[in-house]
């Protein structure tokens, strides 16, 4: 496999980098939100049944790291796939080679990776024909925190880390934080579009960044692990709809309790979709469910409203069924409010059918575009993103006493 080196060095506490190889670019080939790249969907035979948790553990003996999010160890790597999944751990030694490779069915689905040393980043799209090495300069003795983590989403692409090479070194599981978060949701949530400044350009994988979400910046707030669950034009009833007709193939629920979903190929032999995704790994102190906006390019009339509601009460009995001690917050708005008087009605319905309290609405600003900018295909800017997250993360606080 021939592979294409980026260099990461840690020099008096500052990070120095050199791309000895470059990397492919990425044209926008889909819609905001429409149903991308249903054609290329193919089936799989995987078994549904298989368990994971000694799959987790056989991964953690062989390289010893903090898992972010849904990972999938399979035929001795580690799979990413929803976007912010990855490794976390500390390094000691003099140089790391992460050995990475993607597998994308075209140059605007290549998955994006983020590798952050000490905080500071360099980030990379990852191709099917070549690998890619992150070679990481140590601190000799010191550790050195080092982050993996794949930035766009799963239906897209997936990818892999193949080996951690330490060269001598050790590599030890970062530190638990305090707290655990859990955020489905569906474009927004990935952080589409928001490295792109221009409303008229379509979706990227080379543009998309969760990192840079509302999500991923709530969690970091809040100093909490997470694990992101978010499919770009997804929904509770239906995906993005341009014609008024439901989008039934992107119902965000009928994959929730699964590794993800991609339109392309998977976790080499498997379908993350395929999948069962065991919730004893990771039991969130909160969940926060942001969907809707897609939704509501359907359920325009009272009807359809209340089919919304509906299936949005056995979602959330989902939700409960899997984190039965997590406070959850429904939210809505960031790019439309159509539904959000629905989604207060969903809260305080369910609470009354199931006598489950530790719920509530939370009701996100509009973005305003003039004053805080715009992304691609009309999606929230980087500071939107920043100040829905800080009002989210201050909500989050108040309630539990963080």
């Amino acid at each position: 496999m021939k592979l294409k080196k980026i260099g990461v060095s840690i020099l008096s506490g500052a990070l120095a980098m050199m791309i000895l190889g470059g990397c492919g670019s990425s044209e926008s080939s889909s819609d905001a939100q429409s149903d991308p790249g249903t054609s290329q969907q193919t089936e799989s035979k995987t078994d549904e049944s298989k368990g994971d948790e000694s799959v987790a553990e056989g991964y953690l003996e062989k390289f010893n790291v903090k898992l972010l999010g849904r990972t999938y160890y399979n035929d001795g790597a580690l799979w990413l796939g929803l976007s912010g999944t990855g490794a976390d751990f500390d390094f000691t030694g003099d140089t790391l080679k992460i050995n990475m490779i993607g597998n994308p069915a075209g140059m605007d689905s290549q998955p994006r990776v983020a590798v952050y040393v000490d905080g500071e980043r360099k980030d990379e799209q990852l191709v099917a024909s070549d690998g890619t090495v992150f070679e990481v300069k140590g601190a000799g003795d010191k550790a050195v925190n080092v982050k993996v983590v794949k930035i766009s989403e799963c239906a897209n692409s997936c990818c892999e880390i193949l080996s951690l090479d330490a060269g001598g070194g050790t590599i030890t599981p970062a530190a638990d934080k305090p707290h655990k978060i859990e955020i489905i949701g569906d474009s927004i949530t990935c952080g589409y579009g928001v490295d792109d400044e221009d409303k008229e350009h379509h979706f990227s994988t080379a543009t998309e960044d969760c990192t840079k979400s509302y999500s991923y910046k709530t969690a970091q707030l809040l100093d909490a692990d997470y694990s992101l669950v978010s499919f770009s034009g997804w929904g509770i009833i239906s995906g993005y709809s341009a014609n008024g007709k439901k989008v039934e193939s992107q119902q965000l629920p009928k994959y929730y309790e699964k590794y993800g979903y991609t339109f392309n190929v998977g976790f080499g032999n498997e379908k993350p979709e395929n999948l069962s995704w065991d919730f004893s790994r990771f039991q969130p102190d909160v969940v926060v469910i942001n969907l809707g906006t897609n939704d509501a390019t359907y359920a325009k009339t009272k009807e359809k409203k209340a089919e919304y509601h509906d299936a949005y009460i056995d979602f959330l009995k989902t939700v409960r069924k899997n984190n039965p001690n997590a406070r959850i917050y429904c939210a809505l708005g960031i790019m439309g409010t159509e539904l959000n008087k629905t989604v207060h009605s969903v809260v305080e319905d369910y609470t009354a059918e199931t006598g489950d309290s530790n719920i509530a609405a939370f009701d996100f600003p509009q973005q305003n575009m003039q004053e805080d900018g715009i992304a691609a295909d009309w999606h929230p800017s980087d500071k939107t993103h920043t100040k829905s997250a800080e009002l989210l993360a201050a909500k989050i606080k108040e309630d539990m006493g963080w």
